[in-house]
């Protein structure tokens, strides 16, 4: 080596959106991302709110005056896929994110809960997976009355599994 360090930079990448009926007030959601240039990142959680992004996909951001990194577009899809489940209170799961993991436990998606207070569970769904699977599971827990699901984001072997 020659001195020079290789520094993984961790950076938040904001997203700016029009708040939802009904849904979140919020109008931003910060990601993190691993920087890979002057103005591109690759993101490195899943979103609970911003749509059309995936762990994994890597955006473009520009940086306003305060240091503040704001994504401008998506560079590149990584094929990775975001749903978000919210389990109905009153249906046989409760309020439990935990049984909503063990429930999709059979195909190793990783997740994470939005709050205690709101038990939603974004999940990532890397590409290659059993998307066929996966929403066969997800469309017989939403009839069931397991929970409530939407895709955050979905790529065409998604739509078309």
């Amino acid at each position: 080596m020659d001195g020079v360090e290789n520094v993984v930079e961790k950076v938040k990448v904001w997203f700016r959106f029009v708040p939802r009926e009904g849904w979140f007030p919020q109008d931003v959601e910060g990601l993190w991302a691993t920087r890979l240039g002057a103005d591109t990142a690759v993101i490195e959680n899943v979103p609970f709110l911003q749509d059309g992004v995936a762990e994994g996909d890597v955006v473009r951001f520009r940086t306003d005056s305060d240091g503040q990194h704001w994504a401008v577009g998506r560079v590149s899809s990584s094929g990775n896929c975001t749903i978000r489940v919210l389990p109905v209170p009153s249906g046989p799961l409760g309020r439990s994110p935990q049984a909503v993991h063990q429930r999709l436990a059979a195909f190793r998606l990783g997740g994470e809960v939005m709050s205690a207070d709101f038990p939603m569970v974004a999940f990532t769904v890397p590409a290659g997976a059993d998307f066929a699977g996966i929403k066969t599971l997800l469309d017989q827990g939403q009839d069931d009355g397991w929970w409530h699901y939407e895709v955050g984001c979905g790529t065409d072997a998604w739509w078309n599994a």
